[in-house]
């Protein structure tokens, strides 16, 4: 039987994180709708962004109700939508691009449901190294929490600013990959600053998990990346990318070589 090493060192999520922590480097976690501004944008935004440095490809899966998302994400999903992007359809889209970076799915709980019992199967079949549920808190569904902790994907889980110390750690023993840690209250978006509040729950967060923390909500430009690398071990960067998406592939493609940038400066 492998050891539990090397079970979590077969993870592309893990052996990525592994290779930032060997190079001192931080991660640079990219969101993509899928779907938008077409297919065919949405491969090519997520080849461009991997030859940018991009580390992590999150791809959003379309809902009709994202309620923790702004109105940038939930244009970019009703638009997918409406061209008929679907689960199936996104990991057919994952698995066109054939990527070297890891592959995490953004999704709620009910597209997933609805893709039948075999989804997270299907999704490691099609390349997907990782899930992150939006909506399912750990205890509030002790079955389906088993079901995507058992899959083989690094089960990514959120914390907010306003998790208690204890929350943080239940949350993190329960999760894998890296802790996705929204940095602000709120939906996401594009913001003006920093979060005064960030650096003391990270520093809360690190004292009760050695999982890798990416911080998100709110970045949208590579000063704002420099300052949360100093602090997380990487960012995650959505509605700044669909944004300048919307406008151009090549713009949202540019805007993620600039937030490498500012990480490894």
């Amino acid at each position: 039987m492998a050891s539990t090493l090397e079970i979590i060192s077969s993870n592309r999520v893990d052996q990525r994180f592994a290779l930032l922590r060997k190079t001192r480097r931080k991660a640079l976690v990219c969101y993509v709708t899928a779907g938008y501004p077409d297919v065919e944008q949405s491969a090519s935004l997520i080849r461009g962004l991997e030859e940018k440095g991009a580390d992590v490809i999150e791809v959003g899966i379309p809902f009709s109700d994202p309620i923790a998302d702004g109105p940038v994400i939930q244009e970019s999903s009703q638009r997918a939508l409406a061209a008929g992007m679907n689960f199936d359809r996104a990991l057919e889209l994952v698995s066109s691009v054939t990527v070297n970076i890891p592959v995490v799915l953004f999704t709620y709980l009910n597209p997933l449901i609805a893709a039948g019992k075999d989804s997270l199967k299907r999704a490691r079949d099609a390349g997907v190294d990782g899930v992150l549920v939006t909506d399912l808190p750990v205890g509030a569904d002790t079955d389906r929490e088993a079901w995507l902790g058992e899959s083989g994907l690094a089960f990514i889980r959120l914390v907010a600013p306003t998790t208690p110390t204890e929350r943080m750690r239940e949350i993190a023993n329960h999760g894998s990959g890296f802790v996705y840690l929204i940095s602000r209250l709120g939906v996401t978006g594009m913001r003006n600053a920093v979060a005064l509040e960030l650096e003391p729950t990270i520093a809360r967060l690190r004292g009760v998990t050695k999982l890798p923390i990416c911080a998100g909500f709110g970045i949208s430009n590579a000063s704002q990346a420099a300052t949360v690398g100093k602090l997380a071990d990487g960012i995650v960067v959505g509605s700044a990318l669909m944004q300048a998406a919307g406008r151009s592939t090549i713009e949202a493609i540019d805007l993620g070589g600039s937030l490498r940038a500012a990480l490894d400066a």
